[in-house]
């Protein structure tokens, strides 16, 4: 049986469901919509990535009776709102963009239709996923940028929380990373897993000689060997000379430390010079989509990312929110809503987003409709050239065929290669794209009254 995720859940959800059955507005249809309002500073794109696990999680987001007992033991809600979650199952509809799409300010990149109180209880637990794992693969993205092809592959397991390694290995596939370190990402998603020794494998030897010998026994000589527990240029020569002596050629060497540009450098013409012209090197060692770059001209062939990376290089959130665009009036129509606070001020209507893009297949604008319905929105989109972005994902509490974890990172690699020049830059600047707010309705076609 599954676990719950009823309770990943923020206090205030549930009092609001006890607000309004009490009010007798619970049951109105309503529309809500995560968005950004802005990127994290200076970035040119965000990255849509969670999506999956989003859908899972809300599969699994029931009242069992041991959520049950846990609310009324602690006087969360009443024993009536208890009834009411004991029932409860989302019914409604969940649009949103492809995971790996890119985003900018004010894209709706997942939209919620269902009642108020059925869908106001989503809110901590689509956040914290969409949250998360967006700021991840758009760090993830940067950094596959700067490596110009080059693999780069996920080692931060043990820089952050143990489930949020998993959930990081995965968003930084979708942002185009090639594997990860943790098996438990590799099993879960089929993301293909690394990893050989570190330094302490080479410190329990009594010298490097048998540290390495014992690994190629094990693996092979085409493995990878950490070549700076001591003297770099005396570990490239033991390592090529420990391959050769079990009958092959070494697959690659690991640097970890020092001035990686300058160890790279002289290492590849150090193995050149013994002949070992088919050994790659890759480096580790605190890296970001910075380092990445500024070891561009040198002769790396992949790089491991942790710390930097699992914690979204230096933005650990996408800033997403989850906000109430529309809901059913006392009369029974649907009306536009939006926050008109200072610095958080959002717009009304269930929008549906396309792009514009020009004669080369470079977008250049995005258009953000307000729509009665998806459907509507789309052809509204479809007629003025544009391309719709977002799918149904969940419809009548039916999970939608989506993409898979690799899917999604292809994915992401087409809708960045359609990006203008200036969003591949790593220095900070204006969102690639801007987004235009449109209103198609006119007269009595517009579905919102009031």
């Amino acid at each position: 049986m599954h676990k719950s995720t009823a309770l990943l859940t923020d206090m205030y959800e549930l009092t609001m469901v006890e607000s309004t059955l009490a009010s007798g507005t619970a049951n109105r249809k309503s529309v809500f919509e995560v968005f950004s309002r802005r990127l994290p500073s200076g970035r040119r794109y965000g990255v849509v990535a969670g999506t999956g696990r989003v859908l899972d999680e809300v599969a699994k987001f029931t009242f069992s009776d041991d959520e049950l007992t846990f609310l009324a033991d602690n006087n969360v809600v009443a024993p009536s709102t208890i009834d009411w979650l004991a029932n409860y199952r989302f019914t409604g509809d969940i649009y949103g963009y492809n995971e790996g799409e890119v985003f900018f300010p004010q894209s709706p990149i997942m939209t919620v239709t269902g009642t108020f109180a059925e869908a106001v209880v989503l809110e901590t637990l689509i956040l914290s996923i969409l949250n998360h794992d967006s700021a991840v693969a758009a760090a993830a993205s940067r950094m596959t940028i700067a490596a110009h092809g080059r693999p780069c592959l996920e080692m931060g397991a043990r820089r952050t929380h143990e489930r949020a390694a998993v959930s990081a290995a995965r968003a930084s596939v979708v942002g185009g990373f090639a594997g990860t370190s943790i098996l438990e990402a590799g099993r879960s998603y089929d993301i293909p897993t690394i990893g050989t020794a570190a330094h302490s494998f080479t410190l329990v030897h009594d010298n490097e000689e048998q540290a390495f010998e014992a690994q190629i026994a094990t693996m092979g000589p085409d493995t990878t060997l950490l070549v700076d527990t001591y003297d770099v240029k005396t570990g490239v020569e033991r390592a090529v000379a420990a391959a050769r002596k079990a009958g092959g050629e070494l697959g690659a060497v690991r640097l970890d430390s020092g001035d990686l540009v300058a160890q790279a450098i002289t290492v590849r013409k150090q193995l050149d010079d013994l002949g070992a012209t088919s050994t790659k090197i890759t480096v580790t060692s605190d890296l970001d989509e910075y380092a990445i770059a500024a070891l561009g001209a040198a002769p790396v062939d992949s790089y491991g990312v942790g710390t930097k990376l699992v914690t979204g290089s230096g933005f650990p959130t996408a800033e997403l929110v989850y906000k109430l665009v529309a809901r059913e009036g006392a009369d029974g129509t649907m009306q536009e809503v939006a926050k008109k606070s200072s610095q958080k001020a959002s717009y009304g209507g269930l929008k549906v987003a396309g792009r514009i893009s020009d004669l080369d297949g470079v977008d250049r604008e995005e258009l953000i409709v307000s729509a009665g319905s998806w459907e509507q929105g789309r052809t509204k989109l479809s007629d003025m050239g544009a391309r719709p972005l977002q799918v149904p994902l969940i419809l009548n509490a039916e999970i939608q065929e989506h993409l898979s974890v690799q899917e999604a990172g292809q994915h992401h690699i087409t809708t960045r290669n359609r990006l203008p020049y200036q969003a591949w830059r790593l220095s900070e600047g204006e969102p690639a794209l801007q987004s235009t707010m449109l209103d198609i309705f006119e007269g009595d076609d517009n579905p919102y009254e009031g």
